[in-house]
């Protein structure tokens, strides 16, 4: 058996051993049994030791010393099993630490002497890629400030921490009090730096185990883990509401702003993320009503409050009895052509005394008590049946998305309750879109690839809904059999001004493009964005620029007048 040092080669054999080693990965190896070096390849050494020698070193010494055990396990492993064993280390070089990817194989000599060949791979740029979308995903783009999905698993924490300590934490909402007028009077480049601005300065009072989220336009939330009694708090909301007074010098404007705030505290004001910040925001808007540039602590007691949510939820199964839940579609059209090629199903609630309800209001009450699965299948079957409507008035094939809650996808009876759908309306499996969550695959990845091959194998698709605001990983894309990617409006809604959201929003497309994923924009509320997003490859749009969520009688009129102006145009042609 020849052996490659790594000093100069003489012999012909040796040379076209060497060039196999090259070709064969950026860092390769010949081991024996114990995981010494036998031979390294040259871009191996230049890598890692450029001045020394590799030979007669333990592999397992070239990698940080946390991982040494992976790779005298991955050599046992190779050696015991035959079979090719993979790892994934960090092998130190002069000057950093670089991740690898290294596949093992052992093998017997011709004197019978066991050796393993370890071909590595780097794979440090695509280590920084997935972590610069990890980060994506769980910053703001425009400030680098946590957005409400980090905030969320913050918060969680937080309550998780209260709970085991008895001791809890205060949640501040905060907004900047005449922001708007300088965003429409100096535009969207100015309003930006003033929000950059404005989050580094509300940082810079907090301190390192706060957390200062932004969660949309000109909204922040605090969550203080630390900051209970009325007089801490106002310590901090003080200082924030200095701080933000302070001159803005931007493009040569001096301009001033204020922000009023907010402050709810678990779990006196709130026992779940939601009513926290919902109440929260009911203090903000009191501190807006009250004279703005001041904080205000919620109060139950002497703050006008919604109906409570025992009321609400006990309306909910009346509701329920007495059909007041309805459906609005809104229209997903060709962003080239703009012909309607879908709709989203959207559950709406008309309250007979608080009238028309958001989801919002009444979802998350319904996921928590059940209900979301009776009205999730109705959700579904009404939609799928109206599609059918919906297609004759369009003179076309149509297809129809429906979102499904994490109650509703953990459901045993999710599966049955598809098959109704799809048998009572006769569509093909194909015309329907099922959107989930991120979370919802995540939180059992075991569970959820199993339910999606089941769906898939129906024709129906599936869609990641809010894509970029959640886990957003690379791994579940290869893993699942997904359809459609739909950007977030978080993404939209300043293009094509904002460079940041230009970026993200290429770089989802051309992902989608390359792994043939569907794209679907949501939030295009301008002819600017809808133009932007079609030249940069996206397939679909939805958003109030196209068409406002409608009841069917109005899809049906838009379809109908859409296929008359089409027949019109053709006999023209003719």
């Amino acid at each position: 058996m020849v052996h490659i040092p790594d000093t100069p080669l003489h012999t012909n054999l040796d040379i076209q051993l060497a060039n196999l080693m090259e070709a064969a990965g950026d860092a390769v190896f010949r081991l024996n049994a114990e995981g010494e070096i036998l031979s390294a390849s040259k871009r191996a050494i230049d890598l890692i030791q450029p001045d020394g020698l590799l030979t007669g070193l333990l592999l397992s010494d070239l990698v940080v010393p946390e991982e040494h055990g992976v790779i005298s396990s991955a050599v046992k492993h190779a050696i015991q099993s035959r079979q090719h064993n993979q790892v994934h280390v960090r092998i130190k070089t002069s000057t950093t630490a670089l991740y690898f990817d290294f596949l093992m194989t052992a093998y017997l000599t011709e004197e019978g002497h066991t050796e393993l060949l370890a071909v590595g791979k780097n794979i440090a740029q695509q280590m920084a890629n997935e972590e610069s979308l990890r980060h994506l995903a769980t910053h703001d783009s425009l400030t680098g400030l946590p957005n409400r999905s980090l905030l969320s698993d913050r918060l969680n924490m937080a309550m998780a921490q209260a709970r085991r300590t008895g001791q809890g934490f205060s949640v501040l909402a905060l907004d900047l009090d005449g922001f708007k007028k300088i965003n429409d009077a100096l535009g969207h480049p100015v309003g930006d730096v003033l929000l950059r601005e404005a989050g580094m300065r509300l940082r810079e009072i907090l301190r390192d185990t706060d957390t200062l989220a932004r969660v949309g336009g000109d909204e922040f939330i605090a969550v203080l883990p630390s900051a209970l009694t009325e007089i801490e708090i106002q310590i901090i909301a003080r200082r924030m509401i200095t701080s933000i007074q302070l001159p803005f010098e931007i493009q040569g404007h001096v301009l001033y702003v204020s922000t009023s705030i907010g402050v709810a505290i678990y779990p006196e004001h709130g026992d779940h993320e939601v009513k926290l910040l919902a109440h929260a925001d009911i203090a903000l808007y009191r501190a807006k009503e009250t004279g703005k540039a001041r904080y205000v602590l919620y109060d139950p007691q002497t703050f006008t409050k919604p109906v409570h949510d025992v009321s609400i939820e006990a309306a909910m199964f009346e509701a329920v009895k007495n059909g007041e839940f309805l459906l609005h579609y809104q229209p997903v059209v060709d962003a080239n052509t703009r012909q309607i090629m879908g709709f989203e199903a959207l559950m709406r609630w008309m309250h007979p005394d608080l009238g028309l309800m958001s989801p919002l209001q009444f979802i998350p009450m319904a996921e928590n008590n059940g209900l979301i699965n009776l009205l999730g299948a109705w959700v579904l079957k009404a939609a799928c049946v109206q599609l059918k409507h919906f297609e004759k008035a369009a003179g076309h094939r149509l297809y129809m998305s429906v979102n499904v809650s994490p109650r509703q996808f953990r459901s045993d009876q999710f599966l049955a309750t598809l098959d109704e759908a799809i048998k009572l309306s006769s569509l093909q499996g194909n015309q329907l879109l099922l959107e989930i969550t991120e979370g919802i695959l995540m939180s059992d990845p075991e569970y959820a690839e199993t339910l999606l091959i089941e769906i898939a194998a129906r024709g129906v698709g599936i869609a990641i809904d809010d894509f970029g605001t959640g886990y957003s990983s690379l791994a579940y894309l290869k893993r699942f059999p997904i359809n459609t990617l739909k950007i977030d409006r978080a993404f939209v809604k300043d293009l094509p001004h904002s460079v940041k959201d230009a970026a993200i929003c290429d770089v989802v497309i051309s992902l989608a493009g390359h792994l043939n994923l569907t794209t679907v924009a949501e939030g295009v509320e301008d002819e600017q964005q809808l133009q932007f997003l079609a030249a940069q490859g996206c397939a679909l749009i939805q958003g109030f620029h196209t068409g406002h969520p409608m009841l069917p009688s109005e899809a049906i009129a838009v379809l109908t007048a859409n296929a008359t102006a089409t027949a019109i145009h053709s006999s023209d042609a003719l």
